[in-house]
This record gives structure tokens, C-alpha cells and sequence, in this order.
């Protein structure tokens, strides 16, 4: 990417990854390219997003004229710390993860395509919830269209893989195969293509069900052999638990938030039952503009508690918060 890119730029590329309508990539699109740097280093992107700019609006203008189709939305509204988006193959074993880690309670049968539609459930960690999106199951034959914009958006995806299953090896090639073919793919770490502003990487776990097998070690080992991939491993069972409180804990760490705790001037507590969670690197403005829209307009200054500041610290609105911070807002009338 070009040097020096500016925390806003950051920011609008995020929610440009997020984007689930053409209209949404192109207000981000057009805010990335507002705050790009204007130098040498930036010219390719400055390119690539006059590019994409001009693509998208050609696609919004043909989509005016084609008739639109009935049917149920697809779309799920965010909710918590972060999304994270569970695919894998036919009987991996997603619906079991979600009913392991949330209330939600999809149909679980040892049967293919029991998950007919996108399900979200609610993960709990600590006193934060992240949104978990159980999904069909992916094949050669069979892809849901929608799937490209739930993985694009999403913090982390969990690559469920049941290796115990004569299809377990195949099913999770089929799935990587379906994707390094379209300009959404799995990865390391999520970010944008250097070359291509319109290719998506999404950060993703790589998650072997049925822990609790006898067989499971072998089937492992024979996984490794005949199917590679770069992505962090985790081995669980939602039979018996095992496993899933490291995977808990790590999909926590993917949402890249801190929590913060409020309080109003005349209390002596905060609350701290429902934190705010924003993004690492986030200011006491970003606070502002979570809570209130008006409360960054009329910011006076607030006060911080926590570990990197004495207690009761006066400070501005670009103050950037840390994980457990108690903040008293002052704002103007």
C-alpha cells in the first residue's frame, strides 16, 4: 500500500471491506481516495481507486435499470466486538461450533446441507460478545453469492474442517479452490491487495472438529500430508469441550478492540456492566462519536483512569484509549 497512509484512510478501508451494497464500497472508495496521500509513493493506488471508483458507479447505474429480486435479505446487521464468519464444507461441524459458543440454536443433523441461510449468535468473552455467523456449506457445485460479503466484512473467518471424515481432506480443498479463484480469499492477516484494491484478504483460522475421536490424531497427521495451509490450527470438540476455550480466547484477540468503561461526572463508579468496544489505536473522539453523534462537536475534555495515565487525568479529545480504561466525558450543553 502507499506510504504514510493516515489513520482516516485506515479507517474508511476498513468499512470499504465491510461494505455489503455497491453503494456503501462506493462511499468508502470515495473517502479513501479523499485521504490518500497526494504523493509519488500513492500514485498507483490513486490510480487503482479512480479505477474502482468508475467501476462501481457503472455497476450501481446498470443495477437501477434490472428488475429486482424478491426474496428474504441476507443481510445481518453487525453486533458486538467484531464478526466472525464460520465456513467449511458439508457435515464439518459449524452449526455444532455455533451451538457451542452461543444461544443460537441451528439445526444440527448428520446429514448434508442441514444450514440452509446464514445464522448469528452471540460469543461471549468475558464482558464483551462478538457475533458469530454460522453459514451453508461450501462445495464445487454450491456457493451462496452472498458469502463473498459476510467473509470480505468479517474480522476472522474459521475454516471448519472435520478430518475424521472420509470427505474432510477434499471438502476443505474444495473450499480454498472455490475462493483463490474470485477476488475474496482466505489469508494470514486481512488487508487489500497492493496491486488490486478490489482483491480482499480476510485473517483466517484454520479449526479441526471432533477432537474427541479416537482416530483424531491420525486423521490429523493425514490432513497435513494431502492438504496445506498457512493458517493458525486449532483442534476442538464441541462434544466435550476440549479445545474451545484457546479458540474462544483467540477470536476474541482477532476482533482487534479494547473495552472501555464511562461514567458521568457526578458518579463515582462507572458502569461496568456493557463496555464500549473500539478498534486498537482508537481516540476518546471515536468514543465520542460511538455514544452520540453531536458528542465530538461538542467535546470539552474528559477524564481518564486506567493503567498508562494517573487516575482522574485530564486529557483531549485525541487521546488514544486502552484496553480497561474508565472514561468521564464532558461535554457541552
Amino acid at each position: 500500500m502507499a506510504a504514510n497512509l493516515t489513520p482516516q484512510y485506515l479507517k474508511a478501508e476498513e468499512e470499504y471491506r465491510r461494505s455489503q451494497t455497491p453503494e456503501e464500497e462506493l462511499k468508502w472508495l470515495q473517502v479513501m481516495f479523499a485521504e490518500i496521500p497526494k504523493h509519488k509513493a500513492s500514485e498507483k493506488m490513486q490510480v487503482m481507486l479512480k479505477t474502482k471508483i468508475a467501476e462501481t458507479k457503472r455497476e450501481i447505474e446498470a443495477s437501477k435499470g434490472a428488475s429486482k429480486k424478491v426474496g428474504k435479505s441476507v443481510k445481518i446487521p453487525r453486533q458486538g466486538a467484531g464478526t466472525c464468519v464460520i465456513i467449511g464444507g458439508p457435515n464439518a461441524g459449524k452449526s455444532q461450533l455455533l451451538t457451542f459458543f452461543t444461544k443460537a440454536r441451528p439445526e444440527v443433523a448428520p446429514y448434508p446441507f442441514t444450514t440452509q441461510t446464514a445464522m448469528p449468535g452471540m460469543m461471549q468473552w468475558e464482558d464483551v460478545f462478538v457475533q458469530l455467523v454460522d453459514t451453508p456449506p461450501i462445495t464445487p457445485d454450491f456457493f451462496e453469492s452472498y458469502l463473498y460479503g459476510y467473509i470480505r466484512g468479517a474480522e476472522l473467518v474459521l475454516l471448519v474442517v472435520d478430518p475424521t471424515s472420509d470427505e474432510g481432506i477434499q471438502q476443505c480443498q474444495d473450499v480454498l479452490d472455490r475462493l483463490q479463484n474470485t477476488k475474496t480469499r482466505l489469508a494470514v492477516e486481512s488487508g487489500l491487495d497492493e496491486d488490486d484494491v478490489g482483491l480482499s484478504y480476510t485473517k483466517t483460522f484454520l479449526v479441526a472438529t471432533h477432537k474427541d475421536s479416537p482416530d483424531f490424531d491420525d486423521a490429523m497427521e493425514l490432513f497435513h500430508e494431502f492438504c496445506k495451509v498457512p493458517f493458525k490450527e486449532y483442534c476442538v470438540s464441541a462434544t466435550d469441550g476440549s479445545g474451545t476455550d484457546e479458540l474462544r480466547t483467540a477470536i476474541y484477540e482477532s476482533m482487534n478492540v479494547v473495552r472501555v468503561y464511562t461514567k458521568q461526572p457526578t458518579q463515582k463508579q462507572p458502569d461496568r456492566d456493557k463496555p464500549f468496544t473500539l478498534r486498537v489505536g482508537s481516540s476518546v473522539f471515536d468514543l465520542c462519536d460511538l455514544i452520540h453523534k453531536d458528542y465530538a462537536s461538542r467535546f470539552k475534555f474528559a477524564r481518564v483512569w486506567g493503567e498508562g495515565v494517573h487516575d482522574g487525568t485530564v486529557v483531549k479529545g485525541d487521546y488514544v484509549v486502552h484496553d480497561g480504561d474508565v472514561v468521564e466525558l464532558n461535554i457541552a450543553p
